[in-house]
């Protein structure tokens, strides 16, 4: 019908009105927090680009996840910082690696079980070289003079992003998300977990991770940024859609149980499309750049802090994200609360 009969607004008129008729619900529970897990003890070491935001040692990770029970948050994402790195990424499945150490000690409490516990896989944090998987050289070492060309090596990488799936299932993992986007991961990590008795461990894969300039934070809170190079040669170009769907599909046949998106905010059109393609789990993760971005903008007084949190978040569940991980998750959770 046409205005007058037709006044949408009428439905707008109160908060009462504007609740009845949402379409779109935030809820603590979708929401998942990341955290940056160091040695040692006591430690909350301020990430400089990220205000608010921690390097934690475990005990310091565990208050943090206390916080996160009362809030209700969904889970946590659980990245690792170790104490040495070498070129094969040996900290990432070693047993006593920090991320297994942290999985331990969340999961001899069962005040978290209400949290699930979703570790990270990938292993730029633990070479030398930062990038996310084994790498050949030629013409020297990078810096040495001359040029240096460089490959990443993906089936010598696919075999060790399986081993630390299955040492971080083992450790305590709710869900392993293999995050470096070489092919082929995703049936190597579910082949391996069946093997080693892991078969009811979810593989959540970042299937659709895109080359992106909006990570810059994140590689100072994991102390991850590439010696040399780029991840262009891995991680996908921004302009492709299609082919988005295509490694979607290719995750979800080789045994992903989850998908997830990143970023988010920029890459919203690629999350929506997946949604409507693909009945699966999906989440999308706004990344370092996202939030410091907005942090810039609170900080010089550009936008009111607590509407363009919500809004920001709305925006990716609209698209159709089920769940989202976020560094506002414990904000945004006591906003809802």
């Amino acid at each position: 019908m046409d205005f007058p009969v037709s006044r949408l607004r009428r439905m707008r008129r109160t908060e009462a009105l504007r609740s009845l008729v949402r379409e779109t619900h935030l809820r603590p529970e979708a929401l998942i927090y990341p955290l940056f897990l160091v040695p040692g003890e006591g430690i909350r070491r301020p990430i400089g680009s990220m205000p608010g935001c921690f390097n934690l040692s475990v005990d310091e990770a565990l208050q943090e996840a206390r916080e996160c029970v009362e809030l209700g948050l969904g889970g946590l994402l659980l990245f690792g910082l170790p104490a040495a790195k070498d070129d094969d990424a040996t900290g990432a499945w070693a047993e006593q690696g920090i991320v297994q150490t942290g999985l331990r000690a969340l999961k001899a409490d069962r005040a978290f079980d209400r949290l699930a516990l979703i570790a990270d896989v990938c292993l730029c944090e633990y070479t030398t070289h930062g990038h996310c998987g084994v790498i050949s050289l030629e013409g020297g070492a990078p810096g040495a003079g001359g040029e240096t060309r460089y490959e990443i090596r993906n089936d010598e990488s696919v075999e060790l992003l399986a081993k630390t799936a299955v040492s971080l299932a083992r450790a305590g993992a709710d869900i392993v998300a293999p995050s470096d986007m070489m092919d082929g991961r995703v049936r190597a990590i579910r082949a391996q977990l069946d093997d080693a008795g892991c078969e009811r461990t979810p593989v959540l894969s970042y299937a659709a991770k895109f080359a992106s300039a909006f990570y810059g934070p994140f590689r100072e809170a994991a102390d991850s940024a590439p010696q040399f190079g780029d991840r262009r040669s891995y991680q996908m170009d921004g302009a492709n859609l299609r082919e988005a769907m295509r490694e979607i599909e290719q995750d979800l046949r080789e045994g992903a149980d989850m998908i997830l998106m990143k970023p988010a905010m920029p890459y919203l059109d690629v999350l929506h499309e997946a949604r409507r393609r693909f009945d699966v789990p999906t989440g999308a993760y706004q990344v370092s750049g996202e939030f410091s971005m907005l942090q810039a903008a609170f900080e010089r007084g550009w936008l009111e802090r607590d509407r363009a949190i919500l809004e920001s978040l709305i925006s990716i569940r609209r698209a159709g994200a089920d769940f989202i991980v976020t560094y506002f998750a414990k904000e945004a959770a006591r906003l809802l609360s």
